[in-house]
């Protein structure tokens, strides 16, 4: 009979914090990822698509003023 994602999360949530987070990292490890290549190389085309829209006038910028502005009054605070 196997264990199901419940019954386990509730015997490790009978854990203490510190066993618990070694148990979340050495998960985490488990899990595959994309290399460091793969992430820069999708980084390094995101940027040239935001320079793109930048230099091409498709997109426009706030200034930080305004933005900050905005901010303050959001959060009550001006």
């Amino acid at each position: 009979m196997s264990v199901t994602v419940e019954e386990l999360l509730r015997q490790a949530l009978k854990l203490d914090p510190k066993a618990r987070a070694e148990l979340a990292a050495l998960i985490l490890e488990s899990v595959p990822t994309e290399s460091a290549e793969e992430v820069d190389a999708a980084w390094e085309a995101e940027i040239r698509r935001r320079v793109q829209e930048l230099e091409s006038g498709s997109v426009k910028t706030i200034p930080w003023e305004e933005v900050r502005e905005k901010l303050i009054r959001s959060e009550g605070g001006g």
